[in-house]
């Protein structure tokens, strides 16, 4: 019962973030993130008491937020605008009246959990204020845009599967889409928050969450005009590249939780291989000044449309070519397919996995040569853009990781 209670605090929570935000980055005068944000939760929690209590409780709670926003809107119409910070103080000190009637219901954990949450919200205005004001037109219209793509499109979606073998279900080809646009958008969101100040190790971290072969891309032709710069791009390219196994395993555990404990082991020692060699070029490379690279919004429909595609082609390529010939032959579709794109693989292979055509040694290995050979590609990339220096150090690192993977992909036990 407290699982269901907390899942919708949640989803009300999330809601009114996003309304919020709006209204935030919008200086709308009467109500910011934070109020909206606590009317939505003292609505839910209104709800959660008419239960106990009766409906009278609703409309209660409904013309006690409608009194603040009349008496809010007065104020303002009569000069004396009323802040965001009156409204949310108002508004926290009736929804803290309602954690303790849930207190009193027998609701305490959810009671304490809102609780909690009211008093960080209170807490970081100046940092949410700060953190919305840093954002750009073009960065409010990604995360609505992945409000459409999310809460819009997914839910009109058919939920049954089309198609040869049986393997391409609308809704969950759109919800890989759903996943992997809001895995890059916290990255863009984030980097675009940090900005410049975050330096050549985060940017380099956060690239790989975005996309870790256009930040190769962009450092790389820095070093064309600039070849002081190669310290820090191949530093940057590695970085970014090794975030990729942070992000596989990220994907993994949201599709095929259960092919995870058989991943994380030999992914971890990828992972260890090349943040040790991210270390090194970070103590021995002389680093120099470099322009951030120009992240694009990854959540425009178009990139998301063709992404979606891709994965239905590549889940039923592995699925056909599993058919047809077997194991080994997903390991030739999976390092032909990762040359431009991980995501597609490791989401189509880890579908088929929870569908019990792929076993999870097949699985986890077909995801790991896909990842090597990506990086292989990366390091063609970087030597054609940005020069031989580059392509010496960028290239003997990858090369280096691909033999590893090579080996624990056949020797693994």
């Amino acid at each position: 019962m407290e699982q269901e209670i907390l899942k919708a605090l949640g989803i009300a929570l999330l809601l009114g973030l996003l309304v919020g935000l709006q209204r935030e980055w919008d200086k709308h005068p009467l109500a910011g993130i934070r109020t909206f944000t606590l009317i939505t939760l003292f609505g839910a929690i209104s709800a959660l008491l008419a239960q106990d209590f009766g409906g009278w409780i609703i409309a209660a709670s409904l013309l006690a937020v409608a009194g603040l926003l009349i008496t809010g809107n007065w104020m303002a119409e009569n000069g004396d605008q009323a802040s965001p910070a009156g409204q949310t103080t108002e508004v926290a000190a009736l929804l803290m009246f309602a954690v303790g009637a849930m207190l009193m219901s027998g609701h305490t954990v959810p009671a304490v959990v809102l609780a909690g949450t009211t008093a960080v919200l209170l807490h970081i205005r100046e940092r949410l204020h700060s953190a919305i004001g840093k954002l750009s037109v073009t960065d409010v219209r990604a995360i609505f845009q992945f409000v459409l793509i999310a809460l819009v499109i997914l839910p009109l979606l058919p939920d049954q599967t089309f198609g040869p073998y049986d393997v391409l279900n609308p809704f969950t080809i759109w919800l890989m889409v759903v996943l992997i646009v809001a895995i890059s958008l916290s990255g863009y969101l984030a980097y675009r928050i940090v900005g410049v100040r975050g330096g050549s190790i985060l940017g380099g971290a956060l690239g790989g969450l975005i996309s870790s072969t256009a930040t190769t891309v962009s450092y790389a032709r820095q070093c064309k005009t600039n070849p002081k710069a190669v310290g820090t791009a191949s530093l940057v390219i590695v970085i970014a590249s090794t975030v990729v196994i942070i992000r596989v395993a990220i994907e993994v555990a949201a599709v095929a939780r259960g092919l995870l404990a058989e991943l994380i082991p030999p992914f971890a020692v990828v992972f260890a291989f090349l943040f040790a060699i991210s270390t090194l070029l970070f103590y021995r490379m002389q680093q120099a000044q470099t322009q951030p690279p120009e992240h694009s919004n990854p959540s425009q429909l178009k990139p998301a449309v063709i992404f979606g595609a891709l994965y239905a082609v590549v889940l039923l390529l592995v699925a056909f070519v599993d058919d047809q010939f077997g194991d080994q032959a997903i390991y030739i579709a999976a390092t032909i397919s990762g040359l431009t794109d991980v995501d597609a693989l490791t989401l189509s292979v880890a579908e088929l996995y929870n569908q019990q055509r792929v076993v999870d040694d097949t699985a986890w290995r077909a995801i790991l040569l896909a990842t090597l050979s990506n990086l292989g590609f990366k390091a063609v990339a970087a030597g054609m853009l940005g020069g031989r220096k580059l392509f010496a150090i960028v290239g003997t690192a990858f090369a280096a990781t691909i033999i590893l993977g090579i080996a624990i992909v056949l020797f693994w036990p």
